[in-house]
């Protein structure tokens, strides 16, 4: 199609663990002799899947992305998204040509502007002014182009007072919103943009998101943009991919994407018993015995609740404090962190003895999506003595709607409010 402007097809990246770079002279032989023979690289057979979290096999080949294959249209904004170690910036240094691929190929349309690091390009000794002019020539650009876009450059990075002296003297924001001045001003068909806009301040980063969104609505340029802040990704991105152990593991609308991947990383877990277990949950203040979202409208507690049913936040405690009364709270958020609702209470509690805390959450008031009860407790002074993010996680679903063909309503929340028809 006339409108793809960059077409990823099957590309993959082995990297070889431990301190070795690229290989050994042995590996290095062996794949001269299979190449003077004809025959395919005898070390791409072998290689594990990217999960950092597991120790490697005696060969010691990884693909750090494996057999990623995906299109991306003029115009376009697309995201990129997963955890640590998924194999985004592998991509984004192929798709730069910071580093080739394995096997695959790669084709695009006109210039790629990448800013994956802070500085990326920049020499140290030379001023900002200096790097401006080097890194529009390094993407093609005349001097005369250059001296057009200058001025728009250095008002946008904020750096007028420092914009003749060297950048190693830059502090690591004013590096990225230079650097992100000249990438997104040099006019690039397609500007590729890692997690880096984090080191700057929330002013630099609204200024780079809304600079982003008119290169690609009001010129019609691709932007490709990897970033932890699911906020940004949905509101900047028209598509997004998210990636897992080097490989595309959903792909579709940022919203869609986004939710499916918070729900695949999530430990679901609604119902934990600490006491039953023979885990120590608290501190020297408070120790929480067990932690429970109980439906009480459903005899399996470890269903998916029914958004009709309300449902109790169970905790069973020991006060170890010298105060009869604490206070029990606990935030009700997604799993993007937005919260919902907070709520506690101060409570009476035997010292050393369990104490039984419950909260009853109305039916029809959560909308569907997944959540996570975060707890603080407070003794009598209101001095935190507990915090636990990422308490209990759990879904509520809309089961009879989901099943119809009216799909989620809007909003974080969904009361069954009463109508009222006046006909005159």
């Amino acid at each position: 199609m006339e409108d793809v402007i960059l077409k990823i097809s099957n590309v993959s990246k082995q990297y070889r663990l431990g301190t070795i770079g690229t290989g050994t002279i042995s590996h290095d032989v062996n794949r001269w002799w299979a190449k003077i023979r004809g025959k395919s690289d005898p070390y791409l057979k072998v290689g594990e899947e990217n999960d950092r979290a597991t120790a490697g096999s005696t060969h010691g080949y990884v693909w750090a992305i494996k057999d990623i294959d995906f299109e991306v249209k003029k115009g376009e904004v697309l995201g990129i998204i997963g955890k640590n170690g998924a194999g985004k910036s592998t991509l984004l240094k192929i798709l730069s040509r910071v580093t080739g691929p394995t096997t695959g190929s790669i084709k695009s349309k006109g210039r790629i502007a990448s800013l994956l690091e802070v500085g990326t390009g920049f020499h140290p000794e030379m001023t900002g002014r200096e790097n401006i002019y080097l890194n529009g020539a390094i993407l093609g650009m005349t001097k005369k182009e250059i001296n057009l876009k200058i001025d728009e450059i250095i008002e946008f990075s904020g750096c007028q007072r420092y914009i003749d002296t060297p950048v190693k003297r830059y502090s690591s924001g004013m590096k990225v919103r230079l650097a992100f001045a000249v990438a997104a001003h040099l006019e690039p068909d397609i500007l590729v943009v890692d997690e880096v806009l984090a080191v700057g301040d929330a002013e630099f980063q609204r200024k780079a998101i809304g600079k982003m969104q008119d290169i690609s609505t009001g010129e019609g340029r691709t932007v490709l943009f990897v970033s932890h802040n699911m906020a940004a990704v949905e509101t900047l991105c028209t598509r997004a991919i998210s990636l897992n152990n080097g490989k595309v593991e959903f792909e579709g609308r940022p919203s869609d994407v986004i939710s499916k991947y918070l729900n695949s990383s999530a430990q679901n877990e609604k119902i934990i018993d600490f006491e039953q277990k023979g885990i120590f949950e608290g501190n020297d203040s408070v120790q929480i015995l067990y932690a429970g979202i109980e439906n009480t409208s459903s005899t399996n507690i470890y269903d998916v609740i029914d958004i009709t049913n309300e449902f109790i936040l169970k905790i069973k405690l020991l006060n170890k404090t010298q105060n009869s009364q604490i206070s029990v709270g606990y935030d009700l958020m997604t799993l993007k962190g937005d919260v919902v609702f907070g709520s506690g209470s101060m409570i009476n509690s035997n010292l050393s003895k369990e104490t039984i805390v419950t909260c009853t959450i109305p039916s029809n008031f959560l909308n569907n999506d997944v959540y996570q009860i975060c707890l603080y407790i407070h003794d009598e002074n209101m001095k935190r003595i507990y915090l636990k993010s990422e308490l209990l996680v759990f879904e509520v679903k809309d089961v009879e709607r989901e099943n119809g063909f009216l799909g989620k309503v809007n909003g974080v929340v969904r009361p069954k409010l009463n109508w009222n028809v006046l006909n005159s």
